[in-house]
């Protein structure tokens, strides 16, 4: 079986179920240079909106996908990078609903939330999550690490504008960072920003796999549910609860797969594997470190596994 290029998963998420991934930019393609990103650093900075891909390409791995009949709960446009610089995400939520009648939704780290042209590709989305990690300027550039053409309050209008017209879900993350936005200060200046928004749901987050710069840490427990009371959100878990799944037939094939686009900790590979009828679990992540491209980072105690092959 040929390895698809672009639709991958499902994955487990615990935000929207089994989520089948469609990744329309190149791997680690992105406007910003994320701290906490769990891809690892960002290979190719670009603030540019073009077609990466052509669509009709991105449309018939969905329905290689969906002639399968595997079960999933949504499709998400993520996957190796910002997916707002496809210009040409309005045709793709389109002819995803064309095809299917599950829940279309798009992960954005809301970089481009100023650009008119991009709200108006979101509105076609069932549930749209985009993320604010701060309130003020130097906070923002701290943590995200922003190509120099992206202006914050010109983001922060955009979000506003953007959630007034809306008539979908949007489903505001926060993604917190111990000694960066997570004293009281910052959460009450989050707050307002949230305040004004309004999103449908707010999601607290922590950096719970490998982020890009190792010094990066997660707040207690106590400091997310304290932001969560405050923001009037729900402070996602640590660990998942679900499956990961690929179509890729070979063990090893799959879980290289995976890895590209979402790390998977010695837990959840040692459940995949067995899943799979993989019988020496060991034997298979020896082989899997020797991989060229596969990283093995330590991160809360727990062995996880990157894929950082291009």
């Amino acid at each position: 079986m040929k390895e698809r290029e672009h639709v991958y998963g499902p994955i487990p998420s615990r935000r929207l179920g089994r989520s089948l991934g469609v990744s329309p930019i190149p791997g680690k393609t992105c406007n910003y240079a994320c701290n906490y990103c769990m891809l690892g650093a960002t290979n190719r900075m670009s603030g540019d909106r073009k077609e990466w891909f052509p669509l009709d390409d991105l449309l018939a791995e969905v329905d290689s996908f969906l002639e399968e009949g595997v079960g999933y709960d949504t499709i998400t446009v993520c996957g190796e990078g910002e997916p707002t610089l496809y210009s040409r995400l309005d045709d793709l939520i389109d002819g995803l609903h064309a095809r299917q009648t599950k829940p279309v939704a798009v992960i954005t780290n809301s970089g481009n939330m100023d650009r008119p042209e991009v709200r108006q590709a979101l509105m076609k989305a069932d549930i749209v999550l985009p993320s604010l990690e701060a309130a003020d300027e130097p906070t923002w550039r701290a943590i995200h690490r922003p190509s120099p053409h992206i202006s914050f309050p010109a983001i922060i209008e955009g979000l506003k504008a953007f959630a007034k017209d809306y008539q979908g879900q949007l489903w505001l993350e926060v993604m917190l960072l111990t000694g960066m936005n997570d004293s009281p200060d910052q959460l009450s200046a989050i707050k307002t920003l949230v305040d004004a928004i309004r999103p449908d749901r707010v999601y607290i987050n922590t950096p719970v796999r490998p982020p890009a710069d190792p010094t990066v840490k997660a707040p207690d427990h106590k400091t997310v549910q304290r932001a969560a009371d405050l923001l009037g959100g729900t402070a996602l878990d640590y660990l998942t609860d679900q499956d990961f799944d690929s179509a890729e037939e070979d063990p090893l094939q799959a879980v290289l797969t995976i890895c590209k686009r979402h790390p998977m900790n010695r837990f959840e590979l040692v459940h995949f594997l067995e899943e799979r009828g993989v019988k020496d679990t060991e034997a298979f992540i020896r082989t899997l470190k020797a991989e060229d491209g596969l990283d093995t980072v330590t991160y809360c105690g727990i062995e996880s596994y990157r894929n950082t092959r291009s």
